[in-house]
């Protein structure tokens, strides 16, 4: 099967790039120019437009007129391959609900959709519809309707997201989960010892009278810091304040009770905008807040999966609006790391049933609470558990390209 991949890969790394990245890899790479020896084992055969409007995290979903040029230049991209090499299926990922993005998709499925018989829209993005119903004039919603509408195919990634597909009448919706390759295939020959050990020995210490942050430190390995990460963008929105202020108020609870322990948060991510760097270095400014929080920057490869591994607990307070299924939560239970995050759009459906460090969004106290609680978890090896039944790459690959291939008898 030929398949037209209008959509980009990193640079600008995020979740969406990089997920259709680990989709054209496994499917066996770009069919332009250079053609591999056969489609691999899902019998896939992508065309891939790299459809990239964006240099860096500030420009995505803003206006610039340059970005004009760039649709008609990749339209015409994706035109061309129609022809050249006989691809007939359009893949295309939907925007989030941004207007500037919406208009971006008006034109390519304006000047795309007539040459191509079938359409699968890839929902990476959640909560299009509702933005839509909501938030835009009428005449809007009705051109971003007619123009998609009907779609042979929508791929999306939970439950949550079914609402943005039967928008747009598609013919068939399937659920397909995200999945990326195993990102700590020694946790339990390395990382599950070593978090036992170090459990153990803080455990020991606090049951001894007169237990000091002293004696703590002694013990090594920081035993007297709960060491709760931060892995996303640095933005309000992905829940950087609100993680800050959770900590602070957990560490303002621990002196209170006279515990030697203390939460400190490593935020890992880029800042897109310059006030909200300006508020953070602010904040810092307060003693309470640059003794619990510290600034990694932009982590990747080795470094990020060092903060991984140094981990007691991953914090991603999220209320972003188009946040469906995040990877980096996905890495966090790979890493068997106790998970606190809040009940918006898809991520409960994510972690494992019964999961006790789902909060409310913009809520410090609860967020503090939530911590504590998951500071007292020995291992939460069932969060690992789950990624591996439900979110490893090889599932995902053979899931989406069954989905894919399923067009041909729509």
């Amino acid at each position: 099967m030929k398949l037209l991949v209008f959509a980009h890969t990193p640079p600008p790394h995020h979740g969406q790039s990089y997920m259709v990245k680990l989709m054209l890899d496994g499917f066996g790479g770009d069919w332009r120019g250079q053609k591999p020896e056969s489609p691999g084992a899902f019998g896939i055969e992508c065309y891939h437009v790299n459809a990239r409007f964006s240099k860096s995290l500030e420009d995505v979903g803003e206006f610039q007129g340059a970005k004009i040029f760039l649709i008609l230049f990749f339209c015409l991209q994706a035109v061309w391959c129609r022809f050249r090499y006989g691809v007939t299926t359009l893949y295309y990922v939907p925007a989030p609900g941004k207007a500037v993005a919406v208009y971006r998709d008006w034109l390519v499925m304006l000047i795309c959709r007539p040459f191509f018989k079938k359409i699968i829209l890839h929902w990476h993005a959640a909560g299009l519809a509702k933005w839509l119903e909501t938030a835009v004039q009428i005449r809007s919603r009705a051109i971003t309707y007619r123009l998609f509408k009907p779609v042979d195919l929508s791929i999306v990634l939970s439950r949550y997201n079914f609402a943005d597909a039967e928008k747009f009448l598609s013919q068939y919706i399937t659920i397909v989960s995200n999945g990326i390759p195993d990102p700590c295939p020694d946790f339990a020959t390395s990382i599950l010892p070593r978090r036992r050990a170090r459990f153990a020995a803080r455990k020991k210490i606090l049951e001894e009278e007169n237990s000091s942050a002293g004696k703590l430190r002694a013990a090594g390995e920081d035993l007297h810091l709960i060491k709760v990460l931060f892995i996303a963008h640095c933005t309000r929105e992905k829940g950087l304040f609100a993680a800050m202020e959770g900590v602070v108020a957990a560490n303002r609870v621990l002196a209170g009770q006279n515990s030697p322990l203390r939460m400190k948060l490593a935020a890992a991510g880029n800042f897109v905008n310059a006030a909200e760097r300006a508020e953070f270095d602010r904040l810092l400014e307060i003693p309470e807040f640059a003794g619990a929080v510290k600034h990694l920057g932009f982590v990747a490869g080795t470094g990020k999966e060092q903060a991984l591994r140094d981990a007691d607990v991953f914090c991603f307070p999220t209320h972003y609006l188009a946040e469906n299924q995040p990877v980096n939560l996905i890495e966090a239970m790979a890493f068997g790391l106790p998970i606190v995050t809040t009940r918006w759009r898809s991520l409960p459906e994510m972690l494992p049933p019964g999961h006790t460090g789902l909060v409310s969004t913009q809520a410090p106290d609860e967020i503090a609470a939530a911590l504590l609680r998951s500071a007292l978890d020995e291992t939460n090896e069932n969060c690992r558990d789950h990624f591996l039944a439900h979110f490893s790459l090889q599932s995902h690959l053979s899931k989406l390209a069954s989905a894919i291939r399923s067009v041909e008898n729509i």
